[in-house]
């Protein structure tokens, strides 16, 4: 598939980016500066190595470019990000990975006033099909292509089609995809990631993360 990470700049982006380009998918960066999106893809490419190329290039450019879009940015940016990306996700599989943190306290579960972010991307872009996954993932696992992630993903969303793509992108990034229903659900699997980040401090954990047993 052609991937655009919107934010693939960051952390999470660019790690589930350089991670899909390794399982042979065309993945183009998106930053809302292009020069920083290209400068970033270059770097990706070269840690990649074998003559696979990661692309950059601005938000809404990558987002048209794309079959499955990824929107991979802070919660502060998310809904400014969805109104200049908008025209490039009709009819398409949007993956939301933002989290909604507590401004004041990043360690105390915050529901925006949405239900949740993946809900609130879905309202702002009613012709896309909104996936939430990969909230739960550390950044610290993503770029070791050689490491085994010790992490399940729950994947939500009301279209079922939609969500098997999310689900495939799952186990091309190495993970076991979990179907967690539908996107109402995204609210649960959204604040799971302060109470990991808790555990981590607490705990004194890198990169805690969430596995299903029992099946």
């Amino acid at each position: 598939m052609k991937i655009a990470v919107i934010g693939g700049t960051g952390k999470e982006g660019s790690g589930l980016a350089l991670r899909w380009a390794h399982a042979g998918h065309e993945v183009i960066i998106g930053s809302r500066d292009a020069e920083k999106a290209q400068r970033v893809a270059e770097e990706l490419s070269l840690a990649l190595g074998n003559g696979k190329r990661i692309l950059g290039a601005d938000n809404l450019s990558a987002a048209l470019q794309a079959e499955v879009v990824v929107l991979s940015v802070p919660y502060a940016a998310h809904s400014d990000t969805i109104a200049a990306i908008r025209s490039g996700l009709s009819g398409k599989v949007v993956v939301d990975v933002t989290v909604p943190l507590n401004p004041n306290d990043y360690l105390r579960v915050f529901v925006p006033p949405g239900g949740s972010a993946a809900k609130e991307a879905q309202a702002a872009a009613p012709e896309a099909r909104v996936v939430a996954a990969f909230q739960n993932i550390s950044a610290t696992h993503l770029k070791k292509l050689d490491a085994t992630i010790d992490c399940d993903v729950l994947v939500c969303a009301d279209d079922d089609e939609a969500k098997q793509v999310g689900m495939q992108l799952v186990a091309d990034a190495g993970m076991k995809a979990w179907d967690a229903g539908p996107l109402d659900n995204a609210v649960v699997v959204e604040g799971l990631t302060p109470i990991l980040l808790g555990i981590n401090k607490r705990h004194k954990v890198k990169g805690a993360g969430i596995r299903i047993t029992g099946a």
